[in-house]
């Protein structure tokens, strides 16, 4: 049984465009290493991307973040750097206009996985939006987050993020 790996909206715009944060920059070496070592042992891996058009101000989540970021097909939506070029044409990428993903729950859900570990940006609010899905998903499959491997702009806010991981049963590593 194969594990999963999700990298989470590992982009542009949230590494060095419009939300980027030198934490998120800090985080790629790591993130690659993680990726290569799934890819080593054949399991599966695959991305989140947070996914807005042209009318993003006028959205809910664009009225409480008034920053465009993350608009399709646009250079701040791209994955980041060596990231992208690690991604390979069998990795699913599933665009989400919202925190979480429910294409990602559908697919965890329909599936067996030895584990599930997720790692990305930012850490209080996508990880932990898609963290909870896949437990919610596969509730016997260990889901799993390495703190090395994800960062908030704000470190408190990462750490009650990690702690409320902590707390829903999801494995937190490298704390």
């Amino acid at each position: 049984m194969k594990r999963l790996l999700i990298v989470v909206d590992y982009q542009n715009d949230f590494v060095s465009g419009a939300l980027g944060f030198e934490k998120a920059k800090a985080l790629c070496p790591a993130i690659a290493k993680k990726i290569e070592e799934y890819r080593l042992h054949g399991d599966e891996i695959v991305f989140t991307m947070d996914t807005h058009g042209p009318g993003y101000l006028q959205t809910q989540e664009g009225k409480n973040l008034p920053v465009e970021h993350c608009i399709q097909s646009r250079q701040g939506w791209e994955l980041y750097s060596d990231i992208a070029a690690l991604k390979q044409p069998q990795d699913i990428c599933f665009y989400k206009p919202s925190f979480g993903s429910q294409e990602l729950y559908e697919y965890v859900k329909e599936r067996s996985y030895q584990s599930i570990e997720l790692c990305g940006v930012v850490s209080n609010i996508c990880v932990l939006s898609n963290a909870v899905l896949c437990k919610t998903a596969a509730p016997e499959t260990p889901v799993m987050v390495d703190a090395n491997c994800t960062a908030s702009n704000d470190d408190s806010l990462n750490e009650q993020a990690l702690n409320i991981l902590q707390s829903i049963q999801v494995q937190v590593m490298n704390r």
